[in-house]
């Protein structure tokens, strides 16, 4: 949505509230019929001043309000528009992430990803080479590079094998 600018939204959000559809409301902006259902959505769900800042930031929400929002749709009878509303969720792409991510692994599911690489394990982590750790890193090594070459010399057998057609 970030390609979008806040003068094409805020015309959007003046042919919503007049009672454009979706597919009204995409002619009219030469937008996509999705794109339009979605910002439908969304502007309904979390209302005019966040619609409009949308595509400028990417947000981010704790675990706390993720759990809140599903909690209120799941078990507290909300709409998923109310339960967005009601926590100022701007995606319903998300949302209904978080809902499937609850239903499969419970609260835990919603807590934060650690970010990056993981770690080296104990047994490599911080430990200087020693001479047995070298050696088989290079026969590690060495048996790769064999097990290459091996293939290398049967593709290339098979393509001079007779009958057959080069590619």
């Amino acid at each position: 949505m970030g390609r979008h600018d806040v003068e094409v939204r805020k015309k959007a959000t003046e042919l919503i509230d007049s009672g454009y559809g979706k597919i009204a409301l995409a002619r009219e902006l030469a937008i996509s019929v999705s794109i339009a259902e979605h910002w439908i959505h969304a502007y309904k769900a979390i209302g005019k001043e966040v619609f409009l800042g949308m595509g400028s930031k990417h947000r981010t929400y704790d675990q706390e309000t993720k759990l809140a929002a599903v909690l209120d749709f799941l078990e507290g009878g909300l709409t998923k528009q109310e339960a967005m509303a009601k926590h100022a969720i701007a995606s319903l792409t998300a949302f209904e992430r978080w809902v499937k991510a609850y239903r499969e692994g419970g609260p835990e599911a919603l807590a934060p990803k650690p970010k990056g690489r993981p770690r080296k394990s104990d047994g490599e982590a911080g430990l200087p080479p020693t001479r047995e750790r070298e050696l088989e890193a290079e026969n590690r090594r060495l048996r790769a590079e064999v097990a290459y070459l091996k293939k290398l010399r049967a593709l290339e057998a098979a393509k001079r094998a007779p009958g057959r057609n080069a590619r």
